[in-house]
């Protein structure tokens, strides 16, 4: 167990992390991946390419040292981090293999500042953190099997069903292969999906946003076709699903994991801000909560570039015309005049074209959509005089804001 030593001595090397961080991370990849190019099977290759994974590794070793001596105020974070792992298998077997390679990289890239006080701190530092981790991954695995229809691992999917619901959305529905039930997720959690890439040789895991509501017999994802002459590795994904993957064919799926979920319980007036293909978690919150006869409003805020790539619109606008206490507002980047009589805003969104009413303290603000959206709108909410508590956000990818 770390001592109080060795708690100053990680907190002293908060200053490094910041200056050597990312080529720390780095460096720490590139040396796990040559000694164990299995482990390129349960990594996102696509965000080590683009650095996002190493920067959001960079960050998360940053807060630890911060608050090394208290890391119980790290517990969203970790929790968060956690429901990642569980979705792509991490066992704690897997742990020592970053620890060893983490600490060879701290040696490697600081050289001589890699004093052997600084290496047995970091050593002691990561035991901590792994003890914590496992035993938060250890208690959703236990979860994950002790409710009907649940499982860990990887369990065979049948496509039943493929729908095109715009020029580059299309859902897939998923049914056990096994013909069993499967696990009600919570609204806005996602499952990871397996596939094998034959240009990298590699199986690949992708999370994706279940944007059907609760039930026990399929998951529904609706996933954005990646264009591009040379797709990375994350659009080889995506096109291989629609391109390839054809009712019928099995795929594999881990049970809902993700902590960006609705409050189900609160009965305060919900709104739900999406850009883009960050609609698909907003869907399945917006579904359940028509379902379960949510009494106070719903406001429905949505932003993309134009029709052709408007997802799900007709049926949010068959709900809005069901339901009295729904609303909504669309914008789009470029509108046409037909647009406008349909009551389409240009975008993209500005919440001040919002009715005040609809943007109040009392409500629960839920956003998803890339980095630079969800920043935007959590920055709008606050200078409405929303506070941070009630304004939840999820990040697509490696977490790399840092707003709350």
């Amino acid at each position: 167990m770390i001592n109080k030593n060795q708690q100053q001595i990680i907190a002293a090397t908060a200053p490094i992390l910041k200056e050597h961080g990312l080529s720390l991370t780095s460096h720490f990849y590139k040396r796990m991946f040559q000694h164990h190019p299995e482990l390129k099977n349960m990594f996102n290759m696509g965000n080590q390419k683009n650095g996002k994974q190493q920067q959001a590794l960079a960050m998360a070793l940053l807060a630890y040292a911060e608050h090394i001596s208290n890391p119980e105020v790290l517990l969203p974070d970790l929790n968060r981090i956690g429901h990642k792992h569980v979705s792509l298998e991490i066992r704690p077997e897997h742990y020592p293999i970053v620890g060893n390679h983490l600490l060879a990289a701290i040696k490697e890239v600081l050289g001589d500042a890699a004093t052997k006080d600084i290496l047995n701190a970091w050593e002691a530092a990561y035991e901590q953190l792994a003890e914590l981790m496992i035993g938060l991954e250890k208690d959703m695995y236990r979860k994950l099997t002790s409710q009907a229809g649940g499982w860990t691992g990887w369990r065979p999917f049948t496509v039943v069903k493929k729908e095109k619901e715009s020029s580059e959305i299309s859902s897939f529905y998923l049914y056990p292969a096994d013909k069993g039930k499967v696990i009600p997720h919570q609204p806005g959690q996602f499952i990871s999906l397996k596939l094998f890439l034959p240009d990298l040789g590699i199986n690949q895991a992708r999370q994706y946003s279940i944007s059907s509501s609760p039930n026990q017999d399929f998951y529904r994802i609706s996933v954005k076709r990646e264009y591009g002459a040379y797709p990375n590795t994350n659009g080889m994904i995506s096109n291989q699903l629609h391109d390839q993957v054809q009712v019928g064919d099995v795929l594999e799926l881990t049970a809902p994991a993700g902590n960006f979920t609705l409050d189900e319980k609160a009965n305060s007036p919900l709104v739900l801000i999406s850009g883009g293909v960050g609609l698909t978690p907003l869907i399945s919150m917006l579904q359940s909560a028509i379902e379960k006869n949510h009494e106070t409003s719903i406001t429905w805020i949505h932003g993309c570039r134009n029709q052709d790539v408007h997802a799900f619109g007709e049926q949010v606008r068959q709900l809005e015309a069901d339901k009295n206490n729904l609303e909504q507002y669309v914008f789009y980047d470029w509108i046409t005049e037909n647009d406008k009589r349909q009551g389409i805003l240009e975008g993209p969104i500005a919440l001040n074209k919002i009715p005040a009413a609809k943007i109040n303290p009392d409500s629960q603000y839920y956003i998803c959509g890339p980095a630079g959206f969800i920043e935007k709108q959590y920055q709008d909410l606050l200078a409405f005089g929303v506070q941070q508590h009630v304004i939840f956000f999820e990040e697509f990818g490696p977490q790399q804001l840092a707003l709350n």
